[in-house]
């Protein structure tokens, strides 16, 4: 199935020279979303995976439809203040900026295998911070899946010695 045409390109949002890449019309045809997530289980079978982690809010969106036709947990990753348990945080890099990002500290077991997922790789900023997370924790990153990747943004080298998966490339 060819997924990209289901993406709605959106340009200049959320400014201009942006082409945004809108899943949410990819997300409203259940065949279509079903068949995405199918290949990220595909994925994750083959990497005998014991947990998902998503960073808020799309990997959210990806990870627990994927977590659910594996019969593993989801770990949510949340910004800073948004999990109500005792946490490990780790600062990372934006555009104009830092932020933190938080994981519950009893979300992964050392030695579990976990994939994570998100919606997209861009800078690769976001899934860095989460491998960090994960790792801390004792988990094994077993893979990462994204449903685009914009490849004119190299974000692979932020995340280079991890098997990455993505459907469609842009």
């Amino acid at each position: 199935m060819d997924l990209k045409q289901y993406v709605t390109v959106v340009p200049d949002y959320p400014k201009e020279g942006v082409q945004f890449k809108d899943i949410t019309t990819l997300m409203d045809k259940g065949e279509v979303y079903r068949y995405a997530t199918d290949q990220i289980v595909e994925y994750a079978k083959e990497r005998d995976i014991d947990l998902i982690v998503g960073p808020e809010a799309r990997g959210f969106i990806i990870g627990c439809p994927v977590a659910y036709a594996l019969g593993v947990g989801f770990a949510p990753v949340r910004k800073e203040g948004k999990l109500p348990r005792e946490v490990i945080k780790v600062d990372y890099g934006l555009e104009y900026g830092k932020d933190v990002l938080t994981i519950h500290k009893d979300a992964i077991r050392p030695g579990q295998r976990v994939l994570i997922t998100d919606d997209l790789l861009a800078t690769g900023g976001t899934i860095e911070a989460s491998i960090k997370l994960v790792e801390e924790l004792g988990g094994v990153v077993a893979g990462i899946a994204f449903l685009i990747e914009l490849t004119y943004l190299d974000g692979r080298k932020k995340l280079d010695g991890y098997d990455i998966m993505t459907l469609m490339q842009y």
